[in-house]
């Protein structure tokens, strides 16, 4: 299976309509011949916290989102992509809870980490632990055993609780390389086209790392997952937040990799009416990539656009960010931190309301990502023009949920009557459908206020021209019958 270069949808399986089957009548309604490059719908298992990224298991979806069959019927018409956290597993699956109550006599208890199996005598080194990226203050938790009282520490990279509700899998034990073995096969059976890899970044603990991207030993593991993968004609997707290096070094290793730069790259080039520093990435970047504006976290800053801004400017910017409502995820570990202390993760907002609920801004910066090489992929938010949902935060106390606004059914068929969506609609059906976009791409030079990109296969070409001062985006194309066209997005 090859992907297709076309536009996808994300989406969770219950926020366009309140479950699978909704959601597949609202495809097969609107949007039949819009996500021709396929739909990936956020973790629709049964899942204990982290808006199912803490999974119980991957053999059963939740059962108020629906059933595999839904997913099936989806395959039917649109590629399906589906997520494996293969860093972690929730504390109340059968497997944990079965090494809750019987510790190491489980017959699970291979699964985990349990702190031996990174000191010798299972005590924790501070001096280690220093050295770690962290995403949370310690990266273990401490559980009690039932049968025995005893107290295991088990090794949790993930969490806001303590003990953490994400417990870590040993990827060097059999028995998770069989477990992961036995979702793809069901995945293939259900017709699942793609799997991203999440939270792949941190699957090795090494001492004397920083235990992220650990390399080469990370190689290895992504190299038996795409074996795995490649058996069964599915295609993965490693997620990997870091600092741009290793998303180019995952792309000389010949994996998909996500363009976690162009969402700040066009954000920045929106708000400050300057494209150089967009055009010059453009310029210089791999092509086998996933392109997104906005996603169910944030638009990336450190560490992954590290070395690659001012900043002075990125607080600027961020300080226009936060004028217009979003808020903040920061960075945990001092040492990642910028030396003046710049700490920002993660700015969190609808893409919309980013660039002020401004249509020829937002149409333009999609205009970008659609022309950037790559496969672009399309938040259910940014598709309905959502709006930054302050009461979501309120209501669950997560600054995430500020983009993770739940549709109903009739939320859905008023936002397709906004003049906005119905303009990304018409854009995504040009690039879904003008084959120049499977040829070659250049970024001609342009004033600073303005953005000129181009494509061109064999006859046909077709070029982006936009004005920052005004927003305005117009693409001229050449027609079938070989003149050039205008199209005004």
């Amino acid at each position: 299976m090859s992907i297709k270069n076309q536009v996808q949808l994300i989406t969770y399986p219950d926020s366009m309509g309140g479950d699978l089957r909704t959601l597949n009548h609202l495809l097969f309604k609107f949007f039949s011949d819009v996500f021709k490059g396929g739909v990936h719908i956020l973790p629709p298992y049964p899942s204990s916290g982290d808006r199912g990224f803490a999974p119980l298991t991957y053999f059963e979806i939740e059962e108020k989102f629906g059933t595999w069959k839904e997913i099936n019927d989806m395959a039917e018409h649109f590629d399906v992509m589906l997520d494996v956290m293969v860093n972690h597993i929730s504390r109340k699956s059968e497997y944990f809870q079965d090494f809750l109550k019987k510790g190491r006599k489980s017959k699970y208890a291979d699964l985990f980490i349990t702190l031996d199996k990174i000191w010798e005598d299972g005590v924790p080194v501070q001096e280690d632990i220093d050295k770690m990226f962290l995403r949370r203050p310690l990266p273990y938790s401490t559980f009690t055993i039932k049968e025995t009282g005893e107290e295991e520490k088990v090794w949790t990279t993930f969490g806001k609780t303590d003990p953490s509700e994400q417990i870590d899998l040993d990827i060097k034990s059999d028995q998770v390389k069989q477990m992961l073995t036995d979702i793809f096969v069901n995945f293939k059976k259900h017709n699942v086209k793609m799997v991203r890899l999440d939270a792949v970044g941190y699957v090795i603990k090494k001492l004397g790392t920083s235990c992220f991207f650990v390399e080469p030993d990370i190689y290895e593991f992504l190299d038996w997952m795409m074996d795995l993968a490649r058996s069964l004609d599915i295609e993965v997707l490693p997620e990997v937040h870091s600092h741009y290096s290793i998303q180019y070094k995952l792309a000389e290793h010949g994996c998909w990799i996500y363009d976690f730069i162009l969402p700040y790259r066009v954000l920045d080039t929106m708000v400050n009416k300057n494209s150089v520093e967009l055009c010059e990435y453009l310029k210089n970047r791999p092509e086998k990539q996933f392109t997104m504006l906005d996603c169910h976290d944030g638009i990336p800053v450190k560490p992954d656009l590290d070395g690659l801004y001012d900043s002075k400017k990125a607080r600027e910017l961020v300080d226009v960010c936060l004028e217009r409502g979003s808020n903040l995820s920061l960075i945990l570990s001092d040492e990642h931190k910028d030396e003046d202390g710049f700490d920002v993760h993660q700015i969190r907002c609808s893409y919309y309301s980013v660039l002020n609920c401004d249509d020829d801004a937002y149409m333009a910066a999609r205009a970008i990502q659609f022309f950037a090489p790559g496969v672009p992929q399309v938040y259910y938010v940014g598709l309905l023009a959502g709006e930054n949902d302050e009461e979501n935060i309120r209501k669950t106390g997560d600054g995430r949920e500020i983009n993770r606004h739940n549709f109903t059914e009739e939320e859905v068929e008023k936002a397709l009557e906004k003049n906005v969506v119905q303009r990304l609609l018409s854009l995504i059906r040009f690039r879904n459908e003008y084959d120049a976009f499977n040829g070659e791409f250049t970024v001609w030079d342009a004033p600073e206020d303005e953005v000129r990109l181009a494509w061109k296969k064999d006859h046909l070409q077709c070029t982006l021209f936009i004005n920052l001062q005004t927003y305005e985006s117009v693409i001229e194309y050449t027609d079938r019958d070989g003149s050039m066209a205008q199209y005004i997005i």
